[in-house]
């Protein structure tokens, strides 16, 4: 007859089980107490969204059975006004929608030309060459304290940008389509006429253009204002099979002054705005 030591009867009251049972009962243990699922699903909605993907799924089955269900990630679409426009195209992930409408942010890197020109590929390098110079007046956005300058013959830089390298995969492009918002801000110098060129384009596989915005060249007459302008544009239903977007902007002066005298960029966006209500 065995007699039970005071730390095996502690266990028990605890609901843990002795060190000398087997593996395979300990297993069998959960160490998290059962929650209702729709009380667990309201906590997990009150949660940070990587917290719920990184954290909770991992600390046992059922809950990561609640942090992987539809029910979940649906309801927070709703409850944060993130669904589809679209009634049709119905996601097929909403953990992947509900993320990836979440992480909308600026897929070009260096846009304010705080980093030089890294990132950036040199396409035409006229004149005097591009430079990097401080605002001549303040940009509307405080955070632009630099921007890229042109001379007196044209100068272009581009930028391509991988969109499943940025996490935006096949099957979610060629479904969704989900708009590309696309914006850059421009601007003269008072003394000196200039002219200001963009070309966006969506890409496929190959990088053949398969959609592109290229409006006509913006002209400023000598004497202009300084001020920040705004270019724009939102690319929608452009078809499956997207994969890059090329993103080519400059200028140059139009007078031929030797120096920097052409037109100013800065604060590029290139964005991936999955459509909703």
């Amino acid at each position: 007859m065995s007699v039970e030591t005071p730390t095996q009867k502690k266990r028990k009251v605890m609901g843990a089980v002795p060190s000398s049972d087997s593996n395979e009962s300990l297993s069998k243990e959960s160490p998290v107490p059962s929650v209702p699922l729709e009380i667990l699903e309201e906590i997990f909605h009150n949660l940070p969204y990587d917290q719920v993907i990184r954290r909770c799924r991992l600390v046992c089955k059922q809950w990561r059975e609640v942090s992987d269900s539809e029910s979940l990630w649906r309801e927070r679409c709703r409850r944060e006004r993130l669904l589809p426009r679209d009634v049709t195209r119905t996601p097929d992930d909403w953990r992947e929608y509900y993320v990836l409408c979440r992480k909308r942010r600026n897929l070009l890197k260096n846009p304010r030309a705080e980093h030089n020109f890294r990132y950036w590929q040199i396409v035409s390098n006229g004149g005097d060459h591009w430079t990097i110079e401080d605002p001549k007046v303040p940009h509307p956005n405080e955070k632009v304290q630099k921007n890229f300058v042109t001379s007196f013959e044209m100068c272009l830089k581009s930028q391509d940008i991988d969109l499943k390298r940025e996490g935006y995969n096949a099957s979610f492009m060629d479904w969704y389509q989900p708009p590309i918002r696309i914006s850059d801000w421009y601007a003269a110098r008072h003394d000196c006429a200039c002219e200001y060129k963009i070309k966006v384009e969506l890409l496929n596989e190959k990088k053949k253009c398969l959609q592109k915005f290229e409006p006509e060249m913006i002209r400023f007459e000598q004497w202009s204002n300084q001020q920040w302008h705004q270019m724009s544009h939102i690319f929608t239903n452009y078809g499956p099979g997207v994969r890059y977007v090329r993103f080519v902007h400059g200028g140059k002066d139009g007078q031929y002054w030797k120096g920097w005298y052409g037109v100013r960029v800065t604060d590029s966006c290139v964005e991936v705005c999955p459509e909703v209500e």
